[in-house]
């Protein structure tokens, strides 16, 4: 697909989905501003995607923090004319049982996911409108939809049921400025979020058993989760808004027992 001279903003972007985005859009054309918060890591991830720094060009900063979707915008006018997409990635995981929760969790979760979103799409949609049209896809979560017993997940889960919610109603609130706003909910994915909080060798033990967990028989890879966020962030998807698309292996069609 083609996105040449195209604007996207990708929160998040250091490592995994975000990263993985950020390859494909920019070997489509796009010029990228990625966000993380890790400024070593994201700015590592710029260099390898783009060794020229011509056309990936990083903004740092903790998306929770309105300022920092802000400056993402400013620096997208500054140096590529406007915004054209935003791809909402930001996030963090780590299963933990209910009753254990703090209130400095809840609010850790609601500020990188629900606060992060909310306020980079605050940011960029004046832009997009000045475009005549813009596309933001957020990457929500199945477990926002399905609890899983193995994975307690009550305020992560929480929090991306948010973004799902946001989803609908940004959809409708800009349908009529041609701002498409759809959410990608995947399942199980390789990436190094589980390096959060287990070690290498937990995490080799840990992945395969959740491979039989899809009805398609493995976990999901960035790119699996990238192919759709590129569709519907594209002019394929041109009357698809509001739409929470499951990108997990099949998972929430039925138990597979």
């Amino acid at each position: 697909m083609d996105f040449n001279g195209k604007s996207v903003l990708i929160t998040g972007g250091g490592t995994g989905i975000g990263k993985a985005a950020a390859r494909r859009f920019f070997a489509a054309g796009a010029n990228v501003i990625l966000n993380g918060r890790r400024a070593d890591v994201v700015a590592a991830a710029a260099k390898e995607i783009d060794p020229s720094g011509k056309n990936v060009v990083v903004v740092a900063g903790d998306i929770a923090n309105p300022e920092t979707a802000r400056r993402m915008v400013r620096t997208a006018v500054e140096r590529f004319g406007g915004v054209d997409i935003l791809i909402n990635n930001a996030g963090i995981f780590k299963p933990t049982p209910f009753l254990d929760h703090s209130e400095a969790d809840l609010n850790s979760y609601l500020d990188v996911i629900l606060k992060g979103t909310f306020f980079a799409a605050q940011a960029a949609i004046p832009e997009m409108k000045k475009r005549g049209q813009g596309a933001i896809v957020n990457v929500g979560s199945m477990w926002a939809t399905q609890a899983i017993g193995a994975t307690p997940s009550a305020a992560y889960s929480a929090a991306k049921a948010g973004v799902h919610a946001l989803t609908h109603n940004l959809a409708l609130e800009f349908a009529a400025d041609n701002i498409r706003v759809n959410t990608v909910a995947p399942a199980v994915v390789e990436t190094p979020v589980y390096n959060t909080f287990l070690s290498q060798e937990q995490v080799d033990d840990l992945l395969p058993s959740f491979n039989a967990f899809h009805p398609l028989g493995r976990n999901g890879q960035a790119d699996d989760v990238v192919d759709a966020i590129v569709y519907l962030a594209g002019p394929t998807a041109a009357w698809v808004t509001g739409v929470v698309l499951p990108v997990d292996g099949g998972v929430m069609a039925g138990r597979n027992y």
